[in-house]
């Protein structure tokens, strides 16, 4: 008789804390009191700074009622088409470059040891260099442009979705590569139908941490050199003493970067649903 594996612990459920079956009353497992219980603490942030910058007439703490008329008049909607969108733009094409070359390499140096053993040390070299650095170097070779913006984002970001690539390759269960073989699986199938879907848990992870680190890069690229995005945006404001302004564009940054990873979420967990149930109950 087939015997079921334990479950792993729940991601979003608060478990059987409070009686061991997990029938306890729990909000969380409810999409709208999941929802409630993830608005209380940005609620109470909102409502915090609102009251305690009222009555402020300090340049660098001003109101929320004027940044909130910042937002409205400078990112509703006068600056999407000049300014968001071409940040977006940008973002795109690098974190889109960085997951092409990232996932290509890693599979390379996954799957030959040779290859991982030769670049070793220069992997180890350029993954140690702070992205940042990247900038000037790429104003410099590819001159003030979309280009160097999209180089900086891609070779900062790229790093991630690498070595996470390469991890998840070498942790293919080695009898899965010799059962693909034996049933006569070519290289390519082999890595379409084994090698790729085992590793994509890592992949994923990689990709995510990515996305974090081309959302700043986007913003530190176009604080040089640049005359628009939202990264100029806040360093104009900052330099024309616009807090409210400042303060506004750092919303938006803000506010692009949970609209990224819920998208970024929804995929993953969409494209994944067969890990999640590969992980419930299974026959032994």
């Amino acid at each position: 008789m087939p015997v079921p594996r334990p479950r792993p612990w729940p991601r979003d459920a608060g478990d059987a804390g409070d009686g061991g079956d997990g029938g306890g009353a729990d909000v969380t497992r409810h999409w709208a009191g999941r929802l409630v219980l993830q608005a209380v603490v940005p609620v109470v942030l909102v409502t915090v700074w609102w009251f305690t910058s009222a009555g402020s007439t300090s340049l660098f703490y001003p109101p929320l009622r004027d940044v909130v008329e910042a937002l409205r008049e400078q990112w509703l909607f006068d600056r999407v088409h000049s300014d968001l969108v071409p940040s977006l733009g940008r973002l795109g094409a690098g974190y889109a470059l960085a997951v092409a070359a990232g996932i290509v390499a890693g599979l390379a140096l996954g799957l030959w040891p040779w290859l991982r053993r030769a670049t070793g040390w220069v992997t180890e070299f350029q993954r140690a260099l702070p992205p940042p650095l990247l900038v000037p170097f790429a104003l410099v070779v590819l001159q003030p442009g979309n280009d160097a913006k999209i180089a900086v984002i891609a070779l900062g970001s790229v790093w991630p979705v690498l070595l996470n690539t390469v991890d998840g390759v070498r942790g293919v269960d080695a009898e899965a590569l010799e059962m693909a073989r034996a049933f006569g699986l070519s290289s390519g199938q082999r890595v379409r139908r084994v090698v790729l879907p085992a590793a994509s848990p890592r992949i994923l992870v990689g990709m995510r941490t990515a996305l974090s680190i081309a959302i700043i890069l986007m913003v530190i690229s176009e604080m040089q050199a640049s005359t628009n995005g939202l990264g100029f945006r806040v360093l104009d404001a900052q330099r024309s003493f616009d807090t409210a302004g400042m303060f506004a564009g750092i919303i938006v940054l803000g506010l692009v970067g949970v609209v990224l990873n819920g998208v970024f979420v929804a995929v993953e967990r969409r494209t994944m649903r067969w890990y999640e149930g590969a992980r419930g109950w299974e026959p032994a």
